[in-house]
C-alpha cells in the first residue's frame, strides 16, 4: 500500500508543479476542472494497480493526466519506459505498428489509471500494449450531474454531444481531434476507432475495464456502420476481453470474454442484463488494485484466459491430426490457422510460458527494446 500512496503523492506533486504552465492555455477551463481531475486521480489510485508505474513514469505522465484521446505505448514491467503520443501518426512512428493489444480503462479516466491497467495487460501477454486516455472535461461534469458515474452504460449518447463544450473551451487537440466537424462520438472513442481502422496497425486483443468497455463498444459499432468490410476483416482474428462491465459488441465479434467480480454490484448496474458473464472471479469487486482486498487480478485472469485459448488450439490440432491419419501432415500455415482459432470452454492452469507461446510469440511479438539515448527513449510530454 505504501508504493500506491507514494505513486499517487508523486503524481499530485508533479501535477501541481505544472499548473502555472497549463494555466497559460485555457485558464478558466483548467482552473475549473483541476480539483475534479485530482479527485479522479485519487479514484484511479484506488481502482487501478498504480504501483506498477515507476516514479519516473508517474512524473512523466502527470502533465497529461486528463488529455482525452492521448495514446500511450505501455511495455511490460521491467522493460522500456512508457511512451506518450499525441496523434495516431506519432504512435505509428514510435513503434505502435508493432503493438497488437489495446487497453482502455474507465473510472477516473486519468492517464495514470490507463497506464496502470495497460501495464497489467502487458505483464499478462509479455508484450507492449496501447492505451487510450479517457480524460476528464466539461462533458464529464455535466454527465455526472445525471448520475454518469453510476449509469455510464446507459448514458452513451449524452457525453459525445456535450463534448462540444470542451472543444469550445479550448481543450488540447490530441488523439483523433478534428476527424469529425460535429462531435458525434467522444474523443476517446474516435481515437480508438482511428487506431482500429488504420491499415498500418493490427490489433489482436482488445481489453477494457468499466467505462472503457463502453468506449471499445462504441468505436466498434461506429466502424461497423461505416465499413462493414473492415469489420469482417478484423473480427476473425480479434479477441475482446471486457472486465467489470458487460457491453454489447457488434455480432461479427464472436471471441468475446466477459469477466466480472463475484461481488461487483457496481459493474452489474452498468452491464447489459441480457449478456451473461463468461467468468466470475470469486471474492472480487470492481477494483483491480492488488494492494486492496477484494481486487480483480487483471494479469492472472488474462493469463488464464489466454492459456485457455492455447488449450483449445492444441485440442483442435490433435483433432486435425487424428482426422488426417494416413494423409499428408498439415502444413505450417494450417497449424498456425488452427492455433489462432477462437477459444472454447476447456480450461487449464496458466503459466507465463503458456501465454508467451499462445499469444506473445505467435500473435503478439514483443517490440524491440529501446536503446538509451535513442529518439524513442522517454521524452518530456508536451503541455496539455
Amino acid at each position: 500500500m505504501f508504493q500506491t500512496a507514494f505513486t499517487l503523492s508523486l503524481t499530485q506533486f508533479a501535477r501541481t508543479l505544472s499548473l502555472p504552465e497549463r494555466l497559460q492555455r485555457s485558464p478558466a477551463r483548467n482552473l475549473a476542472l483541476e480539483g475534479l481531475r485530482q479527485r479522479n486521480l485519487a479514484l484511479d489510485a484506488l481502482f487501478y494497480d498504480i504501483k506498477v508505474i515507476t516514479p519516473e513514469e508517474a512524473f512523466y505522465l502527470s502533465d497529461s493526466l486528463a488529455a482525452e484521446g492521448a495514446i500511450m505505448i505501455v511495455p511490460p514491467s521491467g522493460g522500456a519506459a512508457i511512451t506518450l503520443c499525441e496523434k495516431v501518426d506519432e504512435f505509428v512512428l514510435r513503434g505502435g505498428d508493432k503493438v497488437q493489444a489495446l487497453a482502455v480503462a474507465g473510472i477516473g479516466g486519468s492517464a495514470l489509471g490507463a497506464a496502470a491497467f495497460a501495464r497489467n495487460v502487458a505483464d499478462a501477454i509479455q508484450g507492449p500494449v496501447a492505451a487510450v486516455v479517457s480524460g476528464y472535461g466539461i462533458a464529464d461534469i455535466i454527465t455526472e450531474a445525471f448520475g454518469g458515474l453510476f449509469f455510464f452504460g446507459h448514458l452513451r449518447g449524452l457525453r459525445p454531444f456535450l463534448e462540444i463544450f470542451d472543444d469550445l473551451a479550448g481543450r488540447p487537440k490530441v488523439g483523433a481531434h478534428g476527424d469529425e466537424s460535429v462531435a458525434r462520438t467522444s474523443l476517446d472513442t474516435r481515437t480508438v476507432r482511428a487506431l482500429l481502422a488504420d491499415p498500418r496497425l493490427s490489433f489482436r486483443l482488445l481489453t477494457g475495464h468499466s467505462k472503457g468497455n463502453l468506449v471499445l463498444s462504441a468505436a466498434l459499432h461506429d466502424l461497423h456502420k461505416q465499413d462493414e468490410a473492415l469489420i469482417a476483416k478484423l473480427a476473425p482474428d480479434m479477441k475482446i476481453v471486457t472486465i467489470g462491465a458487460r457491453i454489447a459488441m457488434p455480432p461479427a465479434f464472436t471471441d468475446v470474454v466477459d469477466v466480472m467480480g463475484a461481488w461487483d454490484w457496481f459493474g452489474e448496474i452498468n452491464s447489459r442484463p441480457f449478456i451473461h458473464a463468461d467468468r466470475r472471479i470469486p471474492h472480487a469487486w470492481h477494483h483491480t488494485n492488488t494492494d486492496l482486498n477484494g481486487h480483480l487480478p487483471v494479469t492472472a485472469t488474462l493469463r488464464d484466459i489466454l492459456a485457455t485459448s492455447l488449450a483449445k488450439a492444441e485440442a483442435k490440432i490433435g483433432e486435425y491430426d487424428a482426422a488426417s491419419q494416413g494423409e499428408a501432415s498439415p502444413t505450417a500455415a494450417e497449424t498456425v490457422a488452427v492455433a489462432t482459432s477462437p477459444i472454447g470452454s476447456k480450461r487449464r492452469s496458466a503459466t507465463i510460458e503458456n501465454v508467451k507461446h499462445a499469444f506473445a510469440a505467435g500473435i503478439l511479438p514483443n517490440a524491440p527494446p529501446i536503446e538509451p539515448g535513442s529518439p524513442d527513449e522517454l521524452q518530456p510530454p508536451k503541455t496539455h
